[in-house]
């Protein structure tokens, strides 16, 4: 499957969370989701990128939007990764590949996980891909940037 695109459906997802909870992407129609996927928990990389969205999780909320990291390791992996780093969004697991899958992400080199973030609409179209696997930081910077530009396009103008 190719990587998802911007103008793309996202595809829907059921997948179990370090909460507890079972996650559907449809859960979040009609809020703009930040999805983003990365290799594996505690890994450099991987923890940089994890913190930088912590650290901007207040301005996503602020502006609308939900966040949602995804990987393939396990609920339990997850819950001590979010805990040690004290995440306020939640991590799904995709242990089987099938969301990374659904979304066409691939692997870099062949051999680690891609890391690509997506931000998705109110009405679950893609408006924003960014993949790069060793910018860590600038995954945040793009996906505020679009939820940005989607928060001003949904505000009421002064006509209305």
């Amino acid at each position: 499957m190719a990587t998802r695109r911007t103008g793309d459906d996202a595809p829907d997802f059921r997948a179990a969370s370090h909460t507890g909870q079972v996650v559907h992407l449809s859960d979040y129609r009609g809020r703009t989701v930040v999805l983003f996927f990365y290799p594996r928990d505690e890994s450099p990389v991987c923890t940089k990128e994890v913190c930088a969205f912590r650290d901007a999780y207040e301005e996503f909320v602020r502006a609308g939007a939900v966040v949602i990291g995804v990987s393939s390791d396990s609920v339990d992996s997850h819950q001590q990764f979010a805990r040690q780093h004290r995440l306020p969004f939640v991590l799904i697991s995709d242990s089987g590949g099938e969301i990374r899958s659904d979304y066409g992400i691939r692997r870099t080199f062949g051999l680690l996980p891609g890391r690509t973030t997506f931000v998705i609409d109110r009405e679950g179209t893609i408006r924003h891909v960014f993949s790069g696997q060793f910018v860590a930081n600038r995954h945040v910077e793009e996906a505020m940037g679009m939820v940005h530009r989607l928060a001003a396009e949904s505000a009421p103008s002064d006509d209305e």
